[in-house]
Protein backbone atom coordinates (compact mmCIF):
# COMPACT_ATOMS: atom_id res chain seq x y z
CA UNK A 1 0.00 0.00 0.00
CA UNK A 2 2.09 2.86 -1.26
CA UNK A 3 0.73 6.27 -0.41
CA UNK A 4 1.34 8.94 -3.02
CA UNK A 5 3.33 11.97 -1.91
CA UNK A 6 4.25 14.95 -4.05
CA UNK A 7 8.00 15.08 -4.65
CA UNK A 8 8.10 18.67 -3.42
CA UNK A 9 6.31 17.74 -0.18
CA UNK A 10 9.01 15.38 1.08
CA UNK A 11 12.62 16.09 1.94
CA UNK A 12 14.66 12.91 1.50
CA UNK A 13 17.49 14.36 3.58
CA UNK A 14 15.34 15.51 6.50
CA UNK A 15 16.09 14.30 10.01
CA UNK A 16 12.43 13.28 10.32
CA UNK A 17 12.17 11.34 7.04
CA UNK A 18 10.97 8.24 8.89
CA UNK A 19 8.21 10.20 10.61
CA UNK A 20 7.25 11.79 7.26
CA UNK A 21 6.73 8.32 5.79
CA UNK A 22 5.02 7.03 8.95
CA UNK A 23 2.47 9.86 9.24
CA UNK A 24 0.33 8.92 6.21
CA UNK A 25 0.32 5.30 7.36
CA UNK A 26 -0.82 6.07 10.89
CA UNK A 27 -3.42 8.53 9.60
CA UNK A 28 -4.83 5.85 7.28
CA UNK A 29 -4.73 3.31 10.12
CA UNK A 30 -6.53 5.58 12.59
CA UNK A 31 -9.22 6.43 10.04
CA UNK A 32 -9.73 2.75 9.29
CA UNK A 33 -9.85 1.85 12.98
CA UNK A 34 -12.52 4.47 13.61
CA UNK A 35 -14.67 2.97 10.83
CA UNK A 36 -13.94 -0.71 11.51
CA UNK A 37 -16.71 -2.86 12.95
CA UNK A 38 -14.30 -5.72 13.67
CA UNK A 39 -10.91 -4.40 14.76
CA UNK A 40 -8.74 -7.54 14.70
CA UNK A 41 -9.34 -8.37 11.01
CA UNK A 42 -8.86 -4.71 10.08
CA UNK A 43 -5.47 -4.60 11.85
CA UNK A 44 -4.27 -7.77 10.13
CA UNK A 45 -5.52 -6.71 6.71
CA UNK A 46 -3.94 -3.26 7.09
CA UNK A 47 -0.58 -4.73 8.10
CA UNK A 48 -0.61 -7.30 5.30
CA UNK A 49 -1.12 -4.52 2.72
CA UNK A 50 2.13 -2.84 3.73
CA UNK A 51 5.47 -3.52 2.09
CA UNK A 52 8.12 -5.10 4.34
CA UNK A 53 9.73 -1.70 4.75
CA UNK A 54 6.42 -0.09 5.70
CA UNK A 55 5.71 -2.90 8.17
CA UNK A 56 9.06 -2.34 9.88
CA UNK A 57 8.54 1.43 9.89
CA UNK A 58 4.96 1.19 11.15
CA UNK A 59 5.62 -1.17 14.04
CA UNK A 60 8.76 0.69 15.10
CA UNK A 61 7.15 4.13 15.14
CA UNK A 62 3.92 2.98 16.79
CA UNK A 63 6.12 1.67 19.60
CA UNK A 64 8.71 4.44 19.60
CA UNK A 65 6.25 7.34 19.59
CA UNK A 66 4.83 6.07 22.89
CA UNK A 67 7.80 4.35 24.54
CA UNK A 68 10.17 7.28 24.09
CA UNK A 69 8.04 9.66 26.19
CA UNK A 70 9.23 8.51 29.62
CA UNK A 71 10.58 5.61 31.65
CA UNK A 72 7.06 4.53 32.65
CA UNK A 73 5.83 4.68 29.06
CA UNK A 74 8.87 2.68 27.91
CA UNK A 75 8.09 0.04 30.54
CA UNK A 76 4.35 -0.17 29.87
CA UNK A 77 4.51 -0.10 26.07
CA UNK A 78 7.25 -2.74 26.09
CA UNK A 79 5.06 -4.97 28.28
CA UNK A 80 2.03 -4.25 26.08
CA UNK A 81 3.87 -5.22 22.89
CA UNK A 82 5.35 -8.28 24.60
CA UNK A 83 1.79 -9.38 25.48
CA UNK A 84 1.06 -9.47 21.74
CA UNK A 85 3.44 -12.07 20.28
CA UNK A 86 2.93 -11.01 16.63
CA UNK A 87 3.57 -7.37 17.49
CA UNK A 88 6.59 -8.21 19.64
CA UNK A 89 8.14 -10.34 16.90
CA UNK A 90 7.45 -7.59 14.37
CA UNK A 91 9.07 -5.02 16.64
CA UNK A 92 12.22 -7.11 16.96
CA UNK A 93 12.15 -7.73 13.21
CA UNK A 94 12.00 -3.98 12.58
CA UNK A 95 15.36 -3.55 14.33
CA UNK A 96 16.79 -6.30 12.14
CA UNK A 97 15.22 -4.83 9.00
CA UNK A 98 16.90 -1.48 9.61
CA UNK A 99 20.15 -3.27 10.56
CA UNK A 100 20.18 -1.97 14.10
CA UNK A 101 21.68 -4.68 16.29
CA UNK A 102 21.96 -2.47 19.41
CA UNK A 103 18.19 -1.87 19.26
CA UNK A 104 17.54 -5.56 18.64
CA UNK A 105 19.68 -6.35 21.71
CA UNK A 106 17.59 -3.98 23.86
CA UNK A 107 14.42 -5.75 22.71
CA UNK A 108 15.98 -9.17 23.40
CA UNK A 109 16.98 -8.04 26.91
CA UNK A 110 13.47 -6.73 27.56
CA UNK A 111 12.08 -10.08 26.44
CA UNK A 112 14.41 -12.00 28.75
CA UNK A 113 13.45 -9.73 31.65
CA UNK A 114 9.73 -10.21 31.05
CA UNK A 115 10.17 -13.97 30.71
CA UNK A 116 12.12 -14.05 33.97
CA UNK A 117 9.34 -12.14 35.74
CA UNK A 118 6.60 -14.26 34.09
CA UNK A 119 4.97 -11.37 32.26
CA UNK A 120 1.91 -12.24 30.20
CA UNK A 121 2.47 -13.00 26.55
CA UNK A 122 -1.21 -12.63 25.70
CA UNK A 123 -3.52 -9.64 26.05
CA UNK A 124 -6.15 -11.81 27.72
CA UNK A 125 -3.85 -12.01 30.76
CA UNK A 126 -2.51 -8.46 30.53
CA UNK A 127 -2.96 -6.60 33.80
CA UNK A 128 0.32 -4.64 33.83
CA UNK A 129 0.09 -1.05 34.99
CA UNK A 130 2.68 1.70 34.85
CA UNK A 131 2.68 1.76 38.64
CA UNK A 132 3.87 -1.87 38.80
CA UNK A 133 7.35 -0.66 38.02
CA UNK A 134 7.63 1.30 41.27
CA UNK A 135 6.68 -1.79 43.30
CA UNK A 136 9.65 -3.90 42.21
CA UNK A 137 13.06 -2.29 42.75
CA UNK A 138 15.03 -5.01 40.94
CA UNK A 139 12.76 -4.77 37.91
CA UNK A 140 12.92 -1.00 38.06
CA UNK A 141 16.72 -0.96 38.08
CA UNK A 142 16.87 -3.19 35.00
CA UNK A 143 14.20 -1.19 33.16
CA UNK A 144 16.08 2.04 33.95
CA UNK A 145 19.22 0.52 32.42
CA UNK A 146 17.35 -0.69 29.31
CA UNK A 147 15.59 2.65 28.96
CA UNK A 148 18.92 4.46 29.14
CA UNK A 149 20.31 2.18 26.41
CA UNK A 150 17.19 2.78 24.33
CA UNK A 151 17.56 6.55 24.67
CA UNK A 152 21.26 6.40 23.79
CA UNK A 153 20.69 4.52 20.54
CA UNK A 154 17.66 6.54 19.43
CA UNK A 155 19.60 9.03 17.29
CA UNK A 156 21.48 6.16 15.62
CA UNK A 157 18.17 4.40 15.06
CA UNK A 158 16.64 7.45 13.37
CA UNK A 159 19.72 7.90 11.19
CA UNK A 160 19.63 4.25 10.12
CA UNK A 161 15.92 4.41 9.32
CA UNK A 162 16.27 7.69 7.42
CA UNK A 163 19.29 6.43 5.48
CA UNK A 164 17.47 3.24 4.53
CA UNK A 165 14.36 5.15 3.41
CA UNK A 166 16.41 7.70 1.46
CA UNK A 167 18.05 4.85 -0.49
CA UNK A 168 14.85 2.79 -0.84
CA UNK A 169 12.08 5.40 -1.00
CA UNK A 170 10.06 3.22 -3.41
CA UNK A 171 9.40 0.77 -0.54
CA UNK A 172 7.69 3.47 1.52
CA UNK A 173 5.89 5.97 -0.69
CA UNK A 174 5.11 6.62 -4.33
CA UNK A 175 6.56 9.97 -5.34
CA UNK A 176 4.47 11.92 -7.82
CA UNK A 177 5.04 15.20 -9.68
Amino acid sequence: MLIEINKQAIDLTAADLGQQCFKPLIDFYKKGMSNATDIAPFKEHFYEQLSHGQQALFVFYTYFNHASKSLLEFYWWSAYYYAQPKSWLALKASATYFENEPLRAVFENIEQLFQHHHYPNALANFTITREDLTNNSALQATIISLHTQFEQITSLTMKKINHYIENNIQEFVKLID
